[in-house]
């Protein structure tokens, strides 16, 4: 059923309808395409704002990208049709929308392109999805081959629906001067000012073809008729009708007329995407409709997607986790990093913690983001809610509610940076903020600090205001003065981050204060928080802890144990009581889930997250980043068996069954995974099929320092491998500094890490003197 190929960098699909909604995603820095093993596609591209050129058949709300994605006949999608001329029998590929029952499907995702194979009725039809690297534009290639031994005449028809564009003006028609189905529209607007705003976006869409077909259909109605999308009306007639679409749903629909010997082939090009005007579209087929401007392509944008290759190569018992981590997860971490989820106002954490997986990557990407980040600090030392990347920009949705957790995150992701880079001259630049106030990064972190320290309560507890990492706690301190356990855990452990940057700094002074404030943050939490085996995650603006043991739901909840462990407010004995309970209470076979039991119902005190639906999103779902958090901080402590276990749960495999209920492919980590798993089994597990999230940076960071164990300092590398207890040994080569290292680690009779280099044993298990341009190979033995 899935099985991988090309040493791990693509991963073929053979069945259309054991994991429906399996999908991969192409994109660079202006667009992004998902699209699923059956043809549905959502896309946009940038114009500064999200925008579409490929719409649903009805007015659409602009929304996010939407878990668990609901497809449906007319949703957006790429099709082609084959009709036998001489029995009238019909196919479509990928799959959908007749649905014939195939003699042979493969999805094959891979890298930088996305193709089908699709065979019936003796003819084969291979599609392959490309994009260029700067431009938006979707490259298609449309093979079909003559496999029944006998000549046929056959008729192909793309089918690429534009959708409901607009309620105010929308047509469509074939333009011979263009080569292609050209869809103009108006963007409906009320406002007088946003006539100006809008006078520049890209309103039309285009289908180019590089081979002039014998016929084309622009109306959406008149393609369908009485038919429907399973057999279209109008495929029953010799030719299309050439229809054009005059304040009607749009379509992009033609036909070429084949007549092919057996084993004979023909191969069709196509350019769809969005313009502003007739110049784009010609600049556009002008510059790629072509076989050599589709090779062009291809080949720079494998170039493109190769440079986020990352650090780590490892090879381990595991083969799946190794395909993987070598090939999938540096690409979800780069995607991350190099376009902001394509976004003009990330929210700050997402921006941090993204560009944090840059680090590994391009850390020259993740030094731009602190700059730009801190130059958006309020003048009280906060962060704000998002960060503006584009003139005009303005926080919207989410970022219009106010959250305390952001400054956090600068700390946690600076501590990677450093560890990677000893990047440490950063610290003394100057910083210019949009307020005017002039400050070096150092003396910015430590005001963001300072405010961490200063927005606690009379007890020493965080504000929670409207939300935290968690956005949809926004009930718990809507009056000001419900807390957060997780932010009251976190901000101890940001502050002993920071006072040990402090002291590297030689502001020993200051780094007392900040732990001094550390230790004072746990102990309030230790004081009020501590409910005997876990820690709350809150206390509401009328004094309720929630997250106790009294709890019938959201009873316990993972961040705050995680982030006691980290910031070391949990002695070893608490630690002792959190773990078992963390085991037994959240585990599931699909991961940790946030907290559990799930809310069924409004809790007005906590807020929306108890709205949503059981088991899913932040209501107690496997939600990764969550998860991941709990890792590195099962790492921190050596709690390698526990730690590798939820690690490999992230990952979909590898046995068929935990495919299918998962429904999604290995190639990327879905922000969640559903929960519920003891109220609603038959859904646990299910994948949100969303590739947007915090995780991935975290959980590369997890492979790299924790089950590894290879983590950079001010002079070198130390090396700290912590294996599962099922292995015995696994090779790496980690990139770092410019170096390439090689390691062989292995279990041994040692009773500490011991790290051999050319016959001399390395003092503390650390590496130093690393050359940029250097190859090294190192023997390390673990203990047993």
């Amino acid at each position: 059923m899935l099985r991988s190929t090309h040493d791990g960098g693509r991963y073929e699909l053979t069945s259309p309808t054991a994991m429906p909604v399996a999908g991969g995603f192409l994109w660079n820095q202006k667009m992004m395409i998902q699209i699923t093993c059956r043809g549905y596609a959502t896309a946009q591209f940038m114009q500064p704002e999200p925008a579409k050129y490929a719409h649903a058949p009805n007015l659409e709300a602009k929304t996010f990208m939407q878990p668990e994605q609901n497809y449906y006949a007319h949703h957006p999608g790429r099709f082609v049709y084959i009709k036998d001329e001489e029995t009238g029998q019909l196919f479509s590929a990928p799959y959908e929308p007749a649905r014939a029952k195939l003699d042979r499907f493969v999805f094959s995702v891979g890298k930088s392109d996305i193709s089908w194979t699709v065979e019936h009725l003796g003819i084969r039809l291979e599609m392959t999805l490309g994009i260029p690297t700067h431009d938006v534009v979707e490259l298609w290639t449309v093979k079909v081959t003559n496999l029944s031994g006998s000549p046929r005449k056959i008729s192909v028809y793309p089918y690429f629906p534009f959708g409901y564009m607009s309620w105010m003006n929308q047509e469509a028609e074939w333009r011979q001067d263009l080569g292609g189905i050209v869809a103009s529209s108006i963007t409906p607007y009320q406002k007088a000012a946003d006539y100006f705003k809008n006078k520049f976006l890209k309103d039309k869409s285009y289908f180019l073809c590089d081979t002039q077909p014998n016929s084309w259909e622009a109306v959406q109605k008149s393609f369908e008729g009485e038919g429907g999308l399973n057999a279209p009306s109008s495929l029953a007639e010799p030719e299309l009708a050439r229809g054009e679409a005059r304040y009607e749903t749009p379509v992009a629909v033609v036909q070429y007329r084949a007549e092919l010997k057996s084993g004979e082939h023909r191969e069709y090009r196509f350019l769809f995407g969005p313009a502003f005007d007739d110049a784009e579209v010609r600049a556009v087929r002008s510059k790629y409709l072509s076989k050599a401007g589709f090779a062009q392509s291809a080949s720079e944008y494998a170039e493109y997607i190769k440079k986020g290759s990352g650090c780590l190569q490892i090879e381990t018992p595991d083969k799946d986790l190794d395909n993987f981590v070598n090939n999938w997860l540096p690409r979800q971490c780069y995607y991350h990093g190099d376009v902001n989820r394509l976004t003009t106002d990330p929210q700050t954490r997402n921006y941090l913690q993204d560009n944090m997986g840059m680090t590994y990557i391009k850390p020259e990407v993740a030094r731009k983001a602190f700059v730009i980040a801190l130059s958006q600090q309020e003048k009280h030392g906060a962060m704000p809610d998002g960060i503006l990347l584009a003139e005009g920009a303005e926080l919207k949705y989410i970022n219009q509610i106010p959250h305390t957790d952001h400054c956090v995150w600068l700390p946690v992701t600076l501590e990677a940076y450093l560890a990677e880079t000893a990047d440490y001259d950063l610290l003394q630049e100057k910083i210019q903020g949009i307020h005017g106030d002039t400050y070096t990064v150092f003396e910015r972190f430590s005001r963001a600090m300072d405010w961490l320290l200063s927005a606690r309560d009379e007890r020493g507890l965080s504000y929670i205001a409207q939300g935290d990492w968690c956005d949809p706690l926004n009930m718990v301190g809507y009056k000001g003065k419900g807390v957060s356990g997780w932010l009251t855990l976190a901000t101890a452990y940001v502050l002993n981050l920071w006072a040990a940057v402090c002291d590297q700094q030689g502001e020993t002074e200051l780094g007392a204060r900040y732990r001094a404030g550390a230790k004072e943050v746990n102990d309030a939490a230790n004081t009020h928080l501590w409910d005997g085996d876990w820690y709350a995650r809150g206390i509401t603006d009328d004094n309720v802890a929630f997250g106790i043991k009294k709890d019938q739901e959201g009873r316990i909840w993972l961040n705050p144990q995680t982030w006691s462990i980290l910031g070391g407010a949990a002695s070893a004995d608490q630690i002792a009581k959190m773990l078992p309970q963390v085991d037994e209470q959240l585990g599931t076979p699909y991961g940790i889930v946030m907290f559990a039991p799930p809310y069924s119902g409004m809790r007005e005190d906590v807020g929306r997250v108890t709205q949503k639906y059981p088991g899913s999103a932040e209501n107690g779902s496997v939600y990764n980043h969550a998860a991941v958090f709990y890792i590195h901080s099962l790492y921190s402590i050596g709690e390698k068996d526990r730690a590798y276990k939820v690690l490999r749960q992230m990952i979909p495999g590898p046995s068929e069954k935990d495919y299918i209920q998962r429904g999604q492919l290995p190639v990327y980590i879905p922000n969640y995974y559903r929960g519920a798993y003891h109220q609603y089994p038959r859904t646990a597990g299910r994948s949100s099929q969303l590739f947007n999230t915090g995780t991935v940076s975290w959980a590369y960071r997890c492979f790299i320092e924790g089950l590894c164990g290879l983590r950079g300092d001010v002079d070198g590398l130390q090396i700290n491998p912590q294996l599962p207890s099922s292995w015995d040994g696994i090779k790496v080569t980690r990139l770092f500094r410019g170096a390439s290292i090689v390691l062989n680690i292995r279990k041994g009779d040692v009773k500490e890490v011991v790290v051999t280099h050319q016959g001399r044993v390395l003092l503390g298990a650390r590496f130093t003197n690393i050359q940029p341009g250097v190859s090294y190979e190192l023997s390390v033995s673990v203990p047993r």
